[in-house]
């Protein structure tokens, strides 16, 4: 199969150049006469396929669709992706990454090669974690005390525990992590896999991200940069109104269809006179397919019909409309529903509130809590309906924390991202495997590393797409996720 088309639109200078006056008096109309659905604008999604758009179906409704569903480079292992990402910089040695060694040299005196970002040779001592740890499942993987109920689901984990990246600076690394890039902003991968695959429901985005708050970045982290827009992330933020203005604001559906047909006529005037004109109408999808998302949207945001013992599962109260539990579980439901990239993002960038301990290492403890349990009855959840084998599921943060520090006994930890731990389950992944280690103390790789490039070629591997072949024109060069680099770990595939 050759490289994925570039959208017939598209100019490699990156730009449409629309009319500055066009625009405005487009966008106006849009704003006024859709008000209802002005939140759901930034929806990535296409006219709808069963008729309920007939009638609109001249100019751009019958162009280049980007969000069409279609097939990948090769026959895939995983459908959809559920990427959960712990901001902050998780512990990989107070995690997944058992080292007794550094429990019995604690408070020895080693020379780190680096410390703050800067290479160097600096004296620092030994800390060992302060949470136990057990082998759980057949597998006998181990985990720490702090993630009890991922333990008892371990043997449906891989566990990467030689991970690593290029920078220890929240923003690059977060960056990195979810683009590919640590020092430019990129598309994220869920733009490419909505770029590389499009999606199947064109009443729901193709890429949804579920968050309290952005991570450090900010919404770079879901973007779609130079790829159409169409295939940047939807932001929800849970609460009691996870989807504002989904209400229509016009008297009836027959009066916002008036509205509609009169946007497409207006957008047939625009090809006719500037046919390059395309980001707009990409633009303009996102409404018609926000006039879907009425429907269909509330259903699936609707958690009444769940069982008890299904909340229960994800650790929720009846009722409950926030929480990492209410992420999940709303993640499960968006992915049944045909949703083919969701993000979970469990805190913001106040270290404060996120896994940044440098202060305190008893901060994990509230966090890995909230996470816990959310994220094992997710995972169960899937395998009982049946979706996990289709469901590829990825957990990771932006990079580790120094198992040293410059002061003995010290309660915090540093940024580390000389090695760290993310995990993948289902889609083709073989579970109950430890990928790699780290050395005796968690400081290096030993074996078997992973760079943030490796996991992205990895998943797009599952989902049926060669990294190499995923490809934009943007700039007079060809980009991709991966950028020039890469590896597909073929060791944990299933």
């Amino acid at each position: 199969m050759p490289n994925l088309p570039l959208p017939k639109w598209h100019d490699e200078r990156g730009s449409n150049f629309l009319s500055l006056r066009k625009l405005l008096s487009r966008r106006s109309f849009t704003v006024r006469g859709l008000a209802g659905i002005a939140t759901t604008s930034l929806l990535a999604s296409s006219l709808r396929s069963d008729g309920m758009t007939d009638g609109m179906t001249d100019g751009i409704a019958e162009g280049f669709n980007p969000l069409a569903p279609h097939a990948g480079h090769f026959p895939p292992t995983a459908d959809r992706v559920i990427f959960i990402y712990s901001t902050g910089g998780v512990s990989h040695v107070d995690t997944w990454d058992y080292k007794p060694q550094l429990a019995v040299d604690h408070g020895k005196k080693i020379t780190a090669s680096r410390w703050l970002n800067k290479p160097g040779a600096y004296e620092r001592f030994l800390i060992k974690s302060r949470w136990s740890f057990q082998r759980y499942g057949q597998s006998g993987i181990w985990a720490s005390q702090l993630f009890p109920h991922l333990g008892s689901i371990a043997d449906d984990l891989c566990i990467l525990n030689a991970m690593h990246c290029d920078s220890d600076g929240h923003d690059k690394g977060t960056l990195a992590a979810h683009t590919g890039s640590a020092q430019f902003a990129r598309p994220s991968h869920g733009a490419w896999v909505s770029y590389g695959l499009g999606t199947i429901n064109q009443n729901l985005p193709s890429f949804v991200v579920l968050a309290p708050h952005a991570p450090y970045a900010g919404a770079q982290t879901w973007g779609s940069d130079f790829l159409p827009g169409c295939h940047q992330g939807t932001h929800v933020i849970p609460g009691k109104v996870p989807l504002p203005n989904l209400t229509p604001q016009t008297a009836s559906l027959d009066r916002q269809r008036l509205e509609l047909d009169l946007l497409a006529q207006l957008n047939r005037e625009q090809e006719t006179e500037s046919p390059l004109d395309t980001a707009l109408e990409a633009r303009i999808r996102s409404f018609e397919t926000a006039f879907g998302m009425q429907r269909e949207a509330p259903e699936a945001f609707d958690l009444s019909g769940e069982s008890h013992d299904t909340l229960r599962l994800y650790g929720l109260e009846a009722g409950a409309t926030s929480g990492f539990g209410w992420q999940c579980i709303i993640a499960r439901r968006l992915a049944e529903r045909g949703v083919r990239f969701l993000e979970l993002i469990d805190t913001g960038s106040n270290s404060a509130e996120n896994w940044d301990s440098h202060g305190n290492m008893a901060d994990h403890e509230k966090l890995a809590k909230a996470i816990d349990q959310p994220i094992a009855g997710l995972i169960t959840d899937l395998k009982r309906r049946g979706m996990l084998d289709r469901t590829l599921v990825v957990w990771t943060t932006e990079f580790g924390r120094t198992p040293f520090h410059q002061t003995a006994d010290h309660p915090g930890r540093e940024h580390h991202n000389l090695v760290f731990t993310s995990w993948m389950a289902g889609g083709g992944i073989r579970g109950g495997l430890v990928h790699g280690k780290s050395d005796e103390h968690g400081i290096l790789p030993a074996e078997g590393s992973v760079h943030t490039h490796d996991l992205h070629a990895t998943m797009l591997h599952c989902l049926g797409l060669d990294h190499e072949r995923l490809t934009y024109r943007y700039a007079g060069r060809d980009y991709r996720l991966t950028d020039v680099a890469g590896n597909v770990v073929r060791d944990i595939l299933a």
